[in-house]
């Protein structure tokens, strides 16, 4: 399975690039591609400045189609992506967890997409996706229809139920991120 990290957004509300930002004396991008590599034989950045992350240990490539926000990020990854399966993540995911990674790559053989289903909804920037999905995130893309979940209709879904999460993430912290610096500010310390 290929991790895919997308690190391409404007960080508007932010004010600076996200995947630099420091928590817990670790930048956000390092946190992540370094657990990234202890389950992944493939890493891949997909960022619209790759200059800024050379110094990772990341395949690094930039948007197929500029300018269509998350899906474009997607479609690229799951392009540039040697494996048939990818899991995808924002940058901005402080939490991520090894375990619940591992526990959803071992649901890949019968599904093409499996995504955490929250209370708050789905997660589908934490999300395993398969290459098949390809064809029809690429129609969705030229049609500018760019709302990630609209690519699931059709596809083998699993969506992973809020107990099953719980049993991984107890404190609810997995899909915390990171979009201004209150957010910054209020983040947990470990």
């Amino acid at each position: 399975m290929t991790g895919i990290i997308l690190s391409g957004g404007k960080s508007s509300r932010m004010g600076k690039d996200k995947a630099f930002l420091p928590v817990n004396g670790e930048r956000l991008i390092d946190r992540t591609v370094r657990l990234f590599r202890t389950v992944f034989k493939e890493v891949i950045i997909v960022t619209s400045s790759p200059l800024e992350y050379l110094d990772q240990n990341a395949a690094i490539v930039t948007d197929i189609h500029p300018g269509k926000g998350a899906l474009g990020g997607v479609y690229t990854g799951l392009f540039y992506a040697r494996e048939e399966h990818a899991f995808i993540a924002a940058c901005d995911m402080p939490f991520l967890h090894r375990s619940f990674l591992e526990h959803m790559i071992s649901q890949t053989a019968e599904y093409d997409i499996i995504v955490p289903a929250t209370p708050d909804g789905l997660q589908p920037l934490h999300a395993v996706y398969a290459r098949r999905c390809l064809p029809v995130i690429r129609g969705l893309i030229e049609r500018d229809r760019l709302k990630i979940t609209g690519f699931y209709p059709g596809h083998r879904l699993l969506k992973i139920s809020p107990e099953v999460i719980r049993s991984f993430d107890p404190e609810g912290r997995m899909f915390l991120n990171v979009n201004t610096q209150n957010d910054l500010r209020n983040l947990p310390s470990r």
